[in-house]
């Protein structure tokens, strides 16, 4: 079992990674605000090889999930930094399956457009912001803090 202590810059790069998860599935939310502001669109141009490939086929989202889980946060050979950022970013795509399902329900009730769409843009720039946060963390070598999420995560990676 590994045991916190200094990362590697490969380490560092490995942490950040999982992060691109929640960066493609959010991009369904990103939709009124990428309309009303093109110029976030063209920040996320790098990701659309990702989203095109990740939505293929619907089981690919599932067997990633599965296989981050069981093939890096249950694998306790490797480094703790890695599996903590990688269990965060799991919590994410989770939120953000959570939210999918809110705004499914809300569909259903007649409401506004307005606040539809101030809701996708809510969640949207709350996941962004805090994939960004999370790979700057990453990147620097320290453990991300997002309250809640991370202390699940606490529960979690051992």
């Amino acid at each position: 079992m590994t045991w916190r202590g200094t990362t590697t810059v490969s380490d560092r790069v490995f942490a950040s990674l999982p992060y691109l998860l929640p960066l493609v599935e959010v991009l369904v939310f990103g939709v009124f605000l990428i309309k009303q502001f093109p110029v976030i669109g063209v920040l996320f141009l790098p990701l659309i090889p990702l989203l095109s490939i990740y939505n293929v086929n619907s089981f690919i989202p599932l067997l990633i999930f599965l296989a981050l889980f069981m093939f890096v946060v249950r694998n306790e050979k490797i480094n703790h930094f890695i599996r903590f950022n990688t269990m965060q970013a799991i919590l994410l795509d989770i939120v953000i399956f959570l939210c999918r399902i809110l705004t499914d329900v809300i569909g259903l009730v007649p409401s506004s457009d307005f606040a539809v769409q101030t809701l996708y843009t809510t969640i949207f720039l709350g996941i962004v912001g805090a994939s960004i946060y999370s790979i700057a963390q990453s990147l620097l070598g320290r453990y991300a803090e997002i309250p809640a999420i991370s202390e699940a995560v606490y529960t979690q990676v051992r």
